[in-house]
């Protein structure tokens, strides 16, 4: 790994360098912004991506996003031990947690409705975390992940007396 140089002797910097230096090997054309240098909620460093590729950089539901992710946080963990960075791609995760949360509801009501588990298609741990924390409030479902790995999913199911 090349030496990090000046400006990153933070988890922020080291996290946008090593982004940058991830996206120019693969030839993707995105601005990076920092959000946030330490955000109390995630815990590290928020960092937006926008630009003329960042429809790439999402990938189906938002897998391709997490890889980089992931790749980024093994990177900045080297040197900043439980720091976690999140990244952004122009409001894609917001998007995503209103869309699961919609859903969450929709399903919940349905349940209510039919007295019937429902079981959702296999979905990253995020999303289900997401899904989840949606109807721990609600009085009528609970829901329970189910399933190993790739295939986890979320069963909403109607609670019992």
């Amino acid at each position: 790994m090349p030496t990090t140089g000046e400006g990153e002797t933070t988890a922020a910097g080291v996290a946008t360098a090593a982004v940058g230096r991830i996206l120019e090997a693969a030839g993707v054309n995105v601005t990076r912004t920092l959000r946030a240098a330490n955000d109390p909620e995630s815990g590290g460093p928020i960092i937006d991506l926008a630009g003329e590729d960042s429809g790439l950089l999402i990938g189906r539901r938002g897998q391709t996003l997490q890889a980089l992710q992931f790749l980024v946080n093994l990177i900045v963990r080297k040197q900043f031990e439980g720091v976690r960075v999140v990244l952004d791609v122009e409001n894609y995760r917001q998007r995503r947690e209103f869309q699961l949360r919609d859903m969450a509801i929709k399903v919940a009501a349905r349940v209510t409705q039919t007295n019937r588990s429902i079981t959702l298609e296999p979905m990253p741990p995020a999303d289900r975390r997401i899904i989840h924390t949606s109807l721990t409030d609600n009085p009528d479902v609970s829901t329970e992940s189910t399933g190993e790995g790739e295939g986890r999913k979320v069963t909403i199911m109607p609670k019992r007396d």
